[in-house]
């Protein structure tokens, strides 16, 4: 005769077995299984689109980033001996609004040197503190944003962003900056899932500092935290923006590639 275990243990066996069939089917996919090189910064190739949705602090979309790769090309630089490749990839990028109208557009480039990926500091550009100076004279100096292609937990990364001279034909009128510092790899890897796909990324946290310098006794600056992850395979595939207080103010994720 079968006890009241045994069969209590014989009805529950198929459902346990059909739930972890059920959980191993329903995993998230693998993030890319090639290995990040300096031939193809991020995975980038020519022609290639890439699609960045803008979510606000309550996950409602603002707005898209649109990126398209129009060159890739590799230079030699220094003496035979110690020469270094950099592989560059040109890029087309335009900030459009839920009307698809186009709000902002910028010429980008990418590029790679021995095992690390930088991204452009143009990228960093606060339009917001340009508006008042739209008809002035501008000299930008942006100083790239460094992105290991083998990057080590609790490791320290270089400061990035840019830095703009405004003025006008005859005087210098301000300075306006975008800082990216104290950026630290704090974890990783791990899954990260947007509408893209699901990717092994790195989680960098920094602080973003915005400044408008008329004088140096009169600068107004703003800013905050900014937590991003990237796969060295891929690039960055969602970044997260807080304000002073820490809260979150918008999320950029990765939407199509």
């Amino acid at each position: 005769m079968r006890t009241l275990g045994s069969l209590f243990a014989s009805a529950v066996a198929p459902l346990l077995l059909l739930a972890l069939s059920g959980q191993a089917q329903s995993a998230p996919p693998a993030g890319p299984a090639e290995a990040p090189t300096c031939d193809h910064p991020f995975g980038l190739r020519e022609s290639q689109n890439l699609e960045y949705r803008l979510l606000d602090a309550k996950g409602k979309a603002t707005g898209t980033w649109r990126y398209r790769v129009l060159k890739i090309s590799t230079d030699t630089l220094g003496k035979k001996s110690r020469r270094v490749a950099t592989t560059r990839v040109r890029m087309k990028s335009g900030l459009y609004d839920l009307g698809n109208r186009v709000k902002q557009q910028q010429d980008l480039t990418v590029f790679c040197r021995r095992d690390t990926t930088f991204t452009d500091g143009m990228a960093e550009l606060n339009y917001d503190a340009m508006d008042s100076f739209r008809d002035r004279l501008k000299a930008y100096t942006p100083t790239p944003m460094a992105w290991p292609n083998q990057p080590t937990t609790s490791s320290a990364l270089p400061n990035g962003g840019i830095l703009v001279q405004v003025s006008s034909s005859a005087v210098a009128i301000a300075k306006v900056s975008s800082v990216v510092r104290q950026r630290k790899v704090l974890a990783g890897p791990m899954a990260v899932t947007v509408p893209a796909g699901t990717f092994t990324c790195y989680q960098v946290e920094s602080q973003r500092e915005y400044a408008t310098a008329a004088r140096a006794d009169l600068v107004m600056k703003s800013g905050g935290r900014t937590v991003d992850y990237y796969d060295p395979a891929v690039g960055i595939v969602k970044t997260e923006y807080y304000d002073k207080g820490g809260k979150l103010a918008q999320t950029k994720v990765l939407a199509k590639r």
